[in-house]
């Protein structure tokens, strides 16, 4: 079974249209949404939802009114400003405020929890966001979505790879195809860890070179083989030049060059992969660079 994630240093490089276009031309494959914080994949793909799982990624703490004397222990040894007083006046002069802990503030570090006396502070599962078990057109597919202002996209990609491995292991399917996110923080690390190959998308311009080197020393970091994919390569071809100099000097295979095409936006605006909305210049570019694809992954199973 071969696991490919297709990445790019920053975003809008048309990462998901790639990925799109190979899900369309792939066979018995599983596909993986891993941009959790803003996953569009489904945007093409239409999916068909089959299972909703809820994702508990962290904890949180909550003040049990009944029991808290308001000593100001969990304040004194928050250091994330997440405790705060309100003034509330009762039959009871003891306790004329209240303490409440800000769900958005708290860390879910549980600190507040262990060091208050009279143990009135609750510390449970935070839900953090959903992931989702679809079905498309073109296979099933495994996809999640964060909560707003929540942590632990990593854990949730995680979480989401290991489903799909064993969706595909069930159904026989030998290729696992990955819409990663964009950057080189957390959610990438855990997207291309443990993965068989990484194709980069980029762009010719500044920003798309630099993000692009950045991502390149990642999977090199990580010790996985790194493919390089240039999108809208006529619209710089200087750049274009710097990028297959950049991947040649450093052991990165170029599978090739998709041409500046607007047909791609008026598939997204049909929900179509480029490769379905009919023949063009940018489809039969990515027909190429899959064939590429193909046969950098059989030389690499047979080393």
């Amino acid at each position: 079974m071969h696991e490919i994630v297709i990445i790019s240093g920053k975003g809008g490089t048309g990462k998901t249209s790639v990925t799109a276009a190979f899900a369309t031309l792939a066979e018995n494959m599983v596909l993986v949404d891993c941009d959790v914080d803003a996953a569009d994949l489904h945007l093409i793909l239409t999916p068909t939802l089959l299972e909703t799982h809820e994702f508990h990624g962290g904890k949180t703490a909550r003040i049990e009114s009944a029991l808290c004397t308001r000593c100001g222990q969990c304040v004194a040894v928050c250091r994330f400003g997440a405790v705060t007083e309100h003034y509330q006046p009762t039959a009871d002069s003891n306790y004329p405020t209240l303490w409440t802990i800000d769900p958005v503030a708290c860390e879910g570090c549980g600190v507040c929890a262990h060091f208050c006396p009279q143990q009135a502070i609750a510390f449970a599962d935070a839900l953090n966001g959903h992931w989702y078990s679809s079905d498309t057109r073109v296979g099933p597919m495994v996809h999640a979505r964060l909560g707003v202002a929540e942590e632990n996209s990593g854990k949730l990609v995680t979480l989401i790879r290991r489903e799909a491995r064993a969706l595909a292991e069930a159904q026989g399917r030998d290729l696992i195809l990955v819409d990663g996110p964009p950057g080189i923080g957390c959610p990438v690390i855990a997207s291309l860890s443990g993965a068989d190959h990484v194709v980069i998308v980029t762009e010719p311009t500044v920003s798309g070179v630099h993000d692009m080197e950045r991502v390149v020393s990642l999977a090199d970091h990580f010790k996985v083989p790194v493919s390089v994919i240039i999108n809208k390569a006529d619209l710089n071809k200087d750049k274009a030049v710097e990028i297959v100099n950049f991947a040649l000097a450093h052991g990165v295979g170029v599978l090739g060059e998709i041409p500046y095409d607007s047909v791609i936006t008026q598939a997204q605006l049909v929900r179509q992969s480029v490769i379905e909305f009919g023949d063009n210049p940018a489809s039969d570019a990515l027909r190429i660079i899959w064939t590429r694809l193909q046969q950098t992954l059989s030389k690499e199973t047979l080393i």
